[in-house]
């Protein structure tokens, strides 16, 4: 393995980014759906020889070889991000005559921008870069800080970030209940790059010194992971019968207001199927679930279709379903104001609770810079006039026979540590959906990934309605109590597990991974004064 580390530190030129590139687009098999955890180390354990090849000379810092490392960082991240979100360009197509021109700013450009964060990584490490088994902590810490950074800036997207390795394996996600999803980057970085160390020029024993303790962490996770599991049996809330639907809508077909009759005849026909000889129907149901974006319409506005939702509810049960919300418009501004909402619809077909989605998607939901942008003759792909507005702030949301719910509309499931509200103390999560827009393409797979470890990191149960799948309820440990896949209609009957005494990380948020930081980058900073002796 010496051979090739030093052939591949000698690299130069293009020859040097189209290897950085083809190495981060290996690294993204390690995300769902195919979850290959040594594509990984395959992927890291090159970056660590390509920032040598940026380090020759430790000693001397420069732009020139910030600049160098940076360039490597950025085509890295650029291969990563294009091979696991190619699968947004499907949205572009869902009304091509309008969209299929932008397919490039999706497919393209937004990994474009998202690998500025692993070029500034490469650029961190390269300054902290020092020789022997450290350099794997420094990649470790830069990559870390940087991912937490495109979590927060800008909306924040952490998408497939890169702890997702660990955190798509139920049993080594379980750490995520102690330090969340930024933790699980830190000891996905340090685990997968140190097989770079077989590539140094060191002793036998020190090349398997950081591969052997490598090895080990990884065997405490999963020790640490089983135990959990085993030892951790939650209850189930009595007198709570759940079904969700998964009516399976073509996209292009849900927001035409010519189809508003076929849909509600279809989640109405859905919601009192039969699953099984000794059930007939929605009776015995407590609480119906149908996905985000349910209606061409708003629903608080149509009585007939309250009427029909009244109709269908037996006594006592609830309708918890995504909806539009309108609002009259504020002071000084024109036309009605949208909101991408939950809604909880009583027996007698009054809104009894709403909450509104307060983390849009830009460019989905809304237009940045709407004003130019519209002149450019942009628009963004919901349908609501001026696009939807966000939630003043997400708020609980009360159902009659459930614990106070933390509603996650969309992509909402994606951001740790914001899952609950700011006020009161959840009992569960909700998390209504509509991943239609990308097909059977990876894209649902890994957001059903990341919604399943919120349940992990916060100790709470989930339910989940998505419109062409992945629908589930999720207890507070992560386990698939069930589940319809993608692509079909169905409808899922279920128990609501209850939570579980409040996690680490519910508690402490990222201290206890600012922690780790702080400790490796204390190791760093020894081993570099330790060398310049």
């Amino acid at each position: 393995m010496k051979n090739l580390a030093h052939r591949i530190i000698l690299v130069w030129g293009w020859r040097r980014l189209l290897l950085a590139f083809l190495a981060g687009a290996v690294g993204a098999l390690a995300m769902p759906p195919f979850g290959a955890l040594p594509a990984l180390a395959v992927s890291f354990t090159i970056a660590v020889w390509i920032l040598d090849g940026s380090a020759a000379d430790v000693g001397r810092l420069s732009r020139a070889t910030l600049g160098h490392a940076a360039l490597a960082g950025w085509f890295f991240g650029f291969g990563y991000f294009v091979a696991g979100l190619w699968w947004l360009g499907s949205a572009f197509l869902v009304e091509a005559d309008q969209f299929a021109w932008l397919m490039p700013l999706g497919v393209v450009g937004l990994p474009a921008v998202l690998a500025l964060y692993t070029a500034l990584a490469f650029a961190i490490a390269r300054v902290l870069w020092t020789p022997g088994p450290m350099r794997i902590v420094a990649l470790a810490v830069a990559l870390t800080a940087t991912e937490w950074l495109r979590a927060v800036l800008f909306t924040g997207f952490p998408w497939n970030e890169f702890g997702m390795a660990l955190g798509s394996h139920l049993v080594l996600a379980q750490f995520a209940s102690v330090a969340g999803l930024h933790g699980l980057t830190f000891l996905t970085v340090l685990i997968c790059a140190s097989p770079a160390m077989f590539g140094s020029a060191m002793r036998p024993a020190e090349r398997w010194t950081a591969p052997l303790l490598a090895a080990a962490a990884l065997a405490l996770l999963a020790a640490f992971g089983l135990v959990r599991l085993q030892t951790g049996r939650p209850g189930m809330q009595e007198g709570v019968r759940l079904r969700i639907v998964q009516p399976n809508i073509p996209q292009d077909d849900k927001f035409r207001p010519e189809n508003r009759d076929a849909i509600m005849a279809r989640y109405l026909s859905m919601s009192d199927r039969a699953t099984s000889p000794e059930n007939s129907g929605v009776a015995g149901v407590t609480h119906l679930f149908w996905p985000e974006s349910s209606f061409p319409f708003v629903l608080a506005r149509d009585p007939t279709a309250l009427a029909q939702i009244a109709q269908l509810l037996p006594k006592g049960a609830v309708l918890i379903t995504g909806a539009v919300r309108s609002a009259e418009p504020l002071p000084g501004e024109r036309g009605r104001r949208y909101f991408n909402a939950v809604q909880v619809v009583g027996d007698d077909g009054s809104i009894l609770d709403s909450s509104d989605k307060a983390h849009l998607v830009p460019f989905g939901e809304y237009l940045p810079f709407n004003d130019a942008l519209t002149a450019l003759g942009l628009r963004q792909f919901v349908v609501a006039p001026g696009g939807f507005e966000a939630g003043a702030r997400r708020k609980m949301l009360k159902a009659p026979g459930l614990p106070p719910a933390a509603p996650l509309i969309c992509y909402e499931a994606i951001f740790p540590g914001q899952a609950r509200p700011e006020q009161g103390e959840p009992g569960l999560m909700i998390n209504l959906t509509n991943d239609a827009w990308f097909g059977l393409t990876p894209g649902p797979h890994q957001h059903f990934a990341q919604a399943r470890l919120r349940s992990i990191e916060e100790g709470l149960p989930m339910v989940r309605a998505a419109n062409d799948g992945i629908s589930a309820v999720i207890d507070p440990y992560g386990r698939v109590l069930g589940s319809l896949p993608l692509g079909v209609d169905g409808v899922l009957d279920s128990r609501l597990p209850k939570p579980i005494e409040a996690t680490l990380f519910s508690r402490a948020g990222d201290g206890p991974t600012a922690l780790m930081l702080g400790l490796a980058f204390l190791l760093i900073g020894l081993t570099i004064r330790q060398n310049a002796v």
